[in-house]
């Protein structure tokens, strides 16, 4: 009898998960765990490489950059997304127009590799759960991340766990050797630039720029406090405010993980919103594809991130803000020493002195110069290419190991 009730308990928490996962009631960054998993047993991918993407849709920011980079992978070797949230799932599938599925348990996948030739997996993120697909030993494991920036993230120990990591540049490598401990970044490191930021896919801005319109675009809080760049809950309000003074155009592009470890954060947002939204010269831009900011903006003020460092490709004035978590860690790096800072206690005169960065950009020159270092050839579908090739070695790289192995 006890056995009976055991098993009778079992499966009302399993139905009780069931619901609350079709009901999306779950907690947050928790994926639903709805798959396709008995659709797939026995079944085979017909791609040479996946990107494994266990996320919840919060952190589709992290990989829609990528789509037409993927896209370009996929017609050459074949590529599945493979995630572990149906809602993350359906709207990858709906933006991209790649082949995605979705798991729930790992057996699945183990299935899955069994029985198809996958030989390399790319992974955007260091999400813990990409230990799932780590397991596969016939794949060879690519680290590519969401953006280059001197955040902790991009000196992350956990980039260890990888075979090799597809970085943008030259400047991510000696970031790399100098910060991170017994790992060889010039072996482990393949520079291939930003293809997903290609200037020929660059759209068109859908507002006009009067010579004076700021990017604001201020990085989260971070998942943990030696990871806190974040400006918004210390100076957002104050510089927004300042700029207006000075008659400057505004976009505002939130971080769309604002707010989710740290309640302040979130609340600062808002305000700004809230404070300006009457405005028409301030525009919140939430989901705008952010080369269209870019090219809409005609100097950008960021905290320490990868939009900052994207940015530097365009060539136009740059102000990194100095106001991170006590506690945060940041890379010395040649970006940060050459472009100006924007600290509190600048805050009483930070419309002048972006006015006057914009009027005569006096660390122009300098800037420009380190757009080799970080990206190597900018060239129109230089980038694009050097990502092709990569994967195309990785894929002989693997069939010659595993052919040893076998």
């Amino acid at each position: 009898m006890p056995e009976i009730f055991e098993g009778l308990k079992r499966r009302v928490r399993s139905s009780g998960g069931k619901i609350i996962r079709r009901l999306h009631l779950l907690p947050g960054g928790t994926p639903d765990g709805l798959g396709d998993d008995d659709a797939l047993i026995g079944t085979s991918l017909n791609s040479q490489v996946i990107v494994f993407f266990p996320d919840t849709p919060d952190s589709l920011y992290q990989i829609e950059e990528w789509f037409p980079t993927l896209r370009r992978i996929d017609e050459e070797f074949g590529l599945t997304v493979i995630c572990m949230d149906s809602r993350t799932a359906q709207e990858i599938r709906r933006r991209s127009r790649l082949t995605v599925i979705t798991i729930a348990r790992d057996a699945t996948l183990d299935d899955l590799a069994s029985r198809s030739n996958i030989k390399v997996c790319l992974y955007v993120n260091y999400n813990p759960l990409n230990t799932l697909a780590l397991y596969l030993r016939s794949v060879i494991h690519v680290s590519m991340l969401h953006g280059d920036s001197d955040k902790t993230v991009s000196v992350s120990n956990q980039i260890k766990a990888y075979d090799f990591a597809f970085v943008a540049g030259q400047a991510a490598i000696d970031r790399l050797n100098q910060y991170t401990l017994l790992f060889d970044a010039t072996e482990r490191c393949i520079p291939i630039g930003y293809p997903e930021l290609a200037p020929s896919k660059v759209p068109q801005s859908l507002r006009t720029s009067n010579g004076r319109t700021v990017l604001y675009a201020p990085t989260w809080e971070g998942g943990h406090p030696s990871m806190c760049y974040s400006s918004v809950a210390g100076i957002g309000a104050s510089l927004v405010r300042s700029l207006r003074m000075e008659g400057f155009d505004v976009i505002y592009r939130p971080h769309p993980l604002t707010g989710v470890r740290l309640r302040e954060f979130g609340e600062a947002d808002r305000a700004i919103r809230d404070e300006w939204q009457d405005d028409p010269r301030v525009t919140v831009s939430l989901g705008t594809p952010i080369a269209r900011d870019f090219s809409s903006s005609d100097l950008l003020v960021s905290d320490v991130s990868a939009v900052a460092n994207s940015w530097l490709r365009t060539g136009k004035p740059l102000i990194i803000t100095d106001v991170s978590d006590p506690g945060s860690t940041t890379a010395s790096t040649r970006l940060l020493e050459t472009v100006p800072r924007l600290r509190a206690s600048d805050m009483r005169t930070a419309g002048v002195f972006i006015s006057r960065q914009l009027t005569e950009d006096p660390s122009g020159d300098a800037r420009r110069d380190l757009i080799e270092y970080y990206y190597g050839d900018v060239t129109p579908g230089a980038s694009l290419q050097r990502t092709l090739d990569a994967v195309q070695r990785l894929i002989q790289l693997r069939d010659t190991l595993w052919a040893e192995i076998k």
